[in-house]
C-alpha cells in the first residue's frame, strides 16, 4: 500500500519528519524517501530500498544532511520517491500512495505531448513522476490535481512540498486516508528564551501524532486539497460528497491506535470479532489471535463467545518483517513460518480458535494449522475478520498477487465452475449455497477443523459508517473507479 508523512514548523522539522514517516512503516516494505526544503540549502532529497533493511537504520546516519522547516517522508510499495519538480508552478516534491491502472495509457498521452519520462525503476514507469508531469499541466496546483483525478482509473491520495507551504490531496473517492495534526507548545530555546512552536502535520495514520506533540485536528476529505503553513490552513478544493474508503484498513493495515474518519482501528476489530462469536457455536477451549492484526478481533470474538483468549502463538518481532515482503513465494511462506512461533504447552491436546485478518493465497495459513497440530492442538478452528477475498483489488496493492487466479476462492470456483468468472456474485453472497460451498472447500484444502468468515454486513456494521462510504470491492465487487457525476462538492 504505502503511507507518508509530511510537517511544517516555525523550527527544525528533520526529527518530526523522521519519526512521523517511520510511524507509517507498516504500511511499505519496498522503498522509502525523505525530502525537506531550506530557504538557503534548497531541497534535500535522499531514497533508499527497504527489502533487506529498515527504515531508521536506513536514513539515520543521513539526517544531519537534512534542514529547514517543512519536509516530506513516504513508505512506499512501488516507485522511488519523492520526485522533485521544475515547473511553471515553480519548484516542488510530490510523493504518492497511488495504485493506478491505466499508468502506460497516461504515459503515452504525455509522450504524445512531448512530455518526457526520465525516473524509472527497473525499466518500469514511476507513477509518482507520471502524477507530477499531469499536475504541471494545470494552470495552478488544484487544476493539476483535478486533472489527475480525471485521468487516473485507480486511487491517488499525494502529499506535494513547495517552497511556500505542503498541499495535501486525499484521493478523490478517499480510498486512502490522510489526516491532519496540529501541535502548539511553549519550550525554553537553546539560549534559555521561551519559544513558541507551531506545526501542522499530515500523515496516513494518525499513530505518526501522540509521541511527536500532534494532536488530530481532522481527517481530509475525499478529493480535498488542503495548503498547510506552520500557523494556519487553507482549503483549495472542499471535499467531494462521495467516499469510498477501503475497509481493508481496519482489518488489516491499520495500526490498532490509528483512526480513520473518526473510527479506532483496534475497536472496529474488537467489535468485529464479537459479532462473529456472538453467532458461533463452536467448541474450544481457548481464543489466539494471530498476530499482529488477528489479535483485536480475537480478543472481541473471546469476548462474544465467552472462551478464553490465550497466547497460544506469539510473532518474533526483532527481526522478522511483515511475511508478504519477499517477491518469491516460497521465501514469503518461509518467512510466515519463521516469524511465528507457536506455544506447544498452550496448544497440546486443546481445541483452539485462531483468528485472522484474511485468506488471500492461504498458503501462509495451511502451513501455521500444520504447524500447530504437529504442536499438539486437538482441532483447529479458524475465524476470519471479514468475508472472503472473491475479487482482486483494482485500487490499492495489499498483496503481491499480479492475477485474481492467485486468490484461493478464484482456484476453488474455476475447479467448480470450470472458469473462474463463472456466479460470482452467488459465491460473494453471504451464506448462498455457492459461498458455504467456497468455505467448506476452503476449510479442506487448508487441513482445519472448522472456517468461518466475518458477514459483510457485520463488518460495515462494526465500521460504523454507511454501507455506501466504504470500500467493499473485494469481498462483493462493488465499486466506483470514476469521479462523481453532477453536484462534487459536500
Amino acid at each position: 500500500m504505502g503511507g507518508f508523512f509530511g510537517t511544517i514548523s516555525t523550527r527544525d522539522c528533520v526529527n518530526d519528519l523522521f519519526y512521523g514517516t517511520d510511524y507509517n512503516s507498516h504500511l511499505g516494505t519496498k522503498r522509502a524517501g525523505l525530502v525537506t526544503f531550506d530557504t538557503e540549502k534548497g531541497f534535500s532529497r535522499s531514497i533508499h530500498s527497504l527489502e533487506r533493511d529498515y527504515f531508521r537504520s536506513r536514513f539515520e546516519d543521513e539526517l544531519k544532511d537534512f534542514s529547514g522547516h517543512q519536509g516530506l517522508g513516504v513508505i512506499s510499495d512501488t516507485d522511488p520517491q519523492p520526485i522533485i519538480i521544475n515547473s511553471h508552478l515553480g519548484r516542488y516534491a510530490v510523493v504518492t500512495v497511488a495504485k493506478i491502472n491505466n499508468l502506460r495509457e497516461i504515459a503515452d498521452e504525455l509522450l504524445a505531448l512531448r512530455m518526457h519520462l526520465s525516473e524509472q525503476s527497473a525499466n518500469n514507469l514511476n507513477q509518482t513522476e507520471v502524477v507530477a508531469l499531469l499536475i504541471n499541466m494545470g494552470n495552478t496546483f488544484v487544476d493539476g490535481i483535478n486533472l489527475v483525478y480525471q485521468k487516473i482509473k485507480g486511487s491517488c491520495s499525494m502529499l506535494i512540498l513547495t517552497e511556500d507551504g505542503i498541499i495535501a490531496a486525499r484521493d478523490f473517492l478517499g480510498r486512502t486516508p490522510i489526516v491532519i495534526g496540529r501541535k502548539e507548545m511553549h519550550r525554553l530555546s537553546p539560549i534559555g528564551t521561551d519559544e513558541f512552536i507551531q506545526a501542522y502535520a499530515v500523515s496516513s495514520e494518525t499513530t505518526s501524532f501522540p509521541n511527536l506533540g500532534y494532536r488530530a485536528v481532522r481527517d481530509v476529505g475525499p478529493g480535498e486539497i488542503v495548503r498547510l503553513w506552520a500557523d494556519r490552513m487553507e482549503v483549495l478544493q472542499p471535499a467531494f460528497k462521495r467516499c469510498q474508503i477501503c475497509s481493508f484498513l481496519w482489518v488489516y493495515y491499520g495500526f490498532p491506535a490509528s483512526t480513520y474518519e473518526g473510527i479506532n482501528v483496534e475497536e472496529v476489530r474488537e467489535r468485529n470479532g464479537e459479532k462473529l462469536g456472538k453467532k458461533d457455536n463452536v467448541e474450544a477451549d481457548l481464543v489466539c489471535g494471530i498476530p499482529d492484526s488477528g489479535v483485536g478481533m480475537a480478543l472481541g470474538y473471546a469476548n462474544g463467545t465467552n472462551i478464553p483468549y490465550k497466547r497460544a502463538v506469539l510473532k518474533y518481532t526483532p527481526t522478522w518483517p511483515r511475511s508478504f515482503t519477499p517477491g518469491n513465494q516460497t521465501r514469503r511462506s518461509l518467512v510466515a513460518k519463521m516469524k511465528l512461533i507457536p506455544n506447544g504447552d498452550m496448544l497440546k491436546g486443546q481445541r483452539v480458535v485462531f483468528c485472522d485478518d484474511s485468506i488471500v493465497r492461504g498458503t501462509q495459513l495451511r502451513d501455521n494449522v500444520r504447524e500447530f497440530f504437529e504442536h499438539g492442538a486437538k482441532e483447529v478452528h479458524v475465524r476470519i475478520s471479514c468475508p472472503p477475498l472473491v475479487y482482486g483489488c483494482p485500487f490499492i496493492g495489499f498483496t503481491t498477487s499480479k492475477s485474481d487466479m492467485e486468490l484461493i476462492t478464484r482456484q476453488i470456483i474455476r475447479d467448480f465452475e470450470g472458469d473462474d468468472q463463472n456466479h460470482l456474485d452467488k459465491y460473494a453472497q453471504t451464506d448462498s449455497p455457492e459461498y458455504q460451498r467456497m468455505v467448506n472447500e476452503i476449510a479442506r484444502r487448508l487441513g482445519l477443523s472448522s472456517l468461518r468468515f466475518a458477514h459483510l454486513e457485520d463488518l460495515v456494521n462494526a465500521i460504523g459508517l454507511p454501507k455506501e462510504s466504504v470500500c467493499t470491492h473485494c469481498f462483493d465487487g462493488s465499486s466506483y473507479d470514476h469521479l462523481p457525476s453532477g453536484d462534487f462538492f459536500g
